[in-house]
């Protein structure tokens, strides 16, 4: 049996590489260097913006949920 990170490690590989080339990021057609993606859109920012928020609500939930168990009192156990 082969070892399942080398073959996620080049499945993945082979993956990045096809989106690469299929987007036309990884080298300008005529020129074959790396592409200069310039500066940071307003898409990227509006999405790394929308998963902080969410995982900031999640984290929110959690904490509630802990908190509210956290605070329930305790019932000590009574002899027979």
């Amino acid at each position: 049996m082969s070892d399942p990170m080398i073959i996620l490690t080049g499945v993945l590989a082979v993956v990045t590489r096809s989106f690469q080339t299929a987007s036309g990021i990884h080298h300008i057609a005529d020129e074959g260097r790396p592409r200069d993606r310039g500066a940071v859109s307003i898409e990227q920012v509006l999405w790394y913006a929308a998963a902080a928020v969410s995982v900031a609500v999640v984290a929110a939930i959690i904490w509630s949920q802990i908190r509210t168990t956290a605070s329930t009192p305790v019932q000590s156990p009574s002899a027979p």
